[in-house]
């Protein structure tokens, strides 16, 4: 990476076990565990120094993503460190997490919340692994309370949609247009060796059929900010952490990672990965978070 071509905004993936199973998920870091970090995760005290040199960098926002970040039992603690350090934070959550007693004790420190909701439709849901302990999909009522209490609370909300072959015929106009967030991101499905090649198959689509879901909702576009990704857009515009504290790109189709940043150093580990800021900006990267 060209220190020049800086992006300032970074994702940090905190745990690598996760209470759903989405068939499709392209951080598994099944990789990690086995090759450097057997736990899973960094220690306490490792994950808040990584998260103090990404700001000291330079970094302006930092999302913790997970596997599910909130099953991290230290969270609270990065989260409030990176704020301290003048970072925008936000967190991408599957929703089981997202508890009032959560989102009271961070209303101080954590600026956004991102909820993953793929579809409405329980069965698809069941279908795409998107379900608490593998049977337990998320009804439309409880994602309308939930979208309610991080409102309440006082979070800016987005909201995360994969599309897959599962659900890209599928419509969410009424819901997004009455929860209302800031952001609507849509990634097409990710293809990464080595994290879901193993399930990805059943769940591709074409560029084609990801404009289906995408034309099915440009009623949006006039109430709130929809942001579609494709796997071009995807791949190599994120500048990313992985649970061992590592830089990783998923330029070619799967991850690369640096050398740990406590090792190394940031400025040394990001020269190691691939990252494009013209993608960056494309994809609407900067906005006023």
């Amino acid at each position: 990476m060209n220190n020049n071509e800086f992006i300032p905004s970074v994702n940090y993936h905190l745990w690598e076990p996760c209470n759903m199973r989405c068939k499709f998920c392209f951080a598994t870091f099944q990789d990690v565990k086995r090759s450097i970090l057997p736990k899973g995760h960094l220690q306490r005290k490792k994950a808040l120094q990584v998260v103090q040199k990404l700001a000291d960098f330079g970094f302006q926002k930092i999302t913790f993503a997970g596997g599910e970040p909130t099953l991290c039992p230290w969270l609270p603690e990065l989260i409030a460190c990176a704020k301290n350090a003048g970072l925008t934070t936000m967190i991408v959550s599957n929703g089981s997490g997202l508890s009032s007693k959560f989102l009271e004790a961070n209303k101080h420190y954590l600026d956004w919340v991102a909820i993953s909701i793929d579809s409405l439709n329980p069965l698809t849901n069941l279908v795409a692994g998107r379900a608490i302990t593998a049977n337990k999909p998320f009804q439309e009522k409880e994602y309308r309370t939930l979208v309610d209490n991080v409102k309440q609370a006082g979070y800016r909300l987005k909201i995360n949609t994969v599309v897959n072959r599962s659900n890209f015929k599928e419509r969410m106009n009424d819901f997004i247009r009455g929860v209302k967030p800031e952001r609507w991101k849509i990634f097409q499905v990710l293809p990464i060796n080595g994290q879901n090649d193993q399930t990805i198959d059943d769940f591709i689509i074409s560029d084609s059929e990801f404009r289906t879901f995408i034309n099915n909702h440009n009623d949006l576009n006039d109430i709130i900010i929809v942001v579609p990704e494709t796997n071009a857009q995807i791949k190599g515009s994120y500048v990313m952490v992985d649970p061992a504290g590592r830089f990783f790109d998923n330029s070619n189709g799967e991850h690369n990672y640096s050398k740990p940043i406590l090792e190394v150093g940031v400025f040394n580990a990001i020269q190691e990965v691939d990252y494009d800021l013209s993608k960056f900006i494309s994809r609407g990267g900067f906005y006023k978070w």
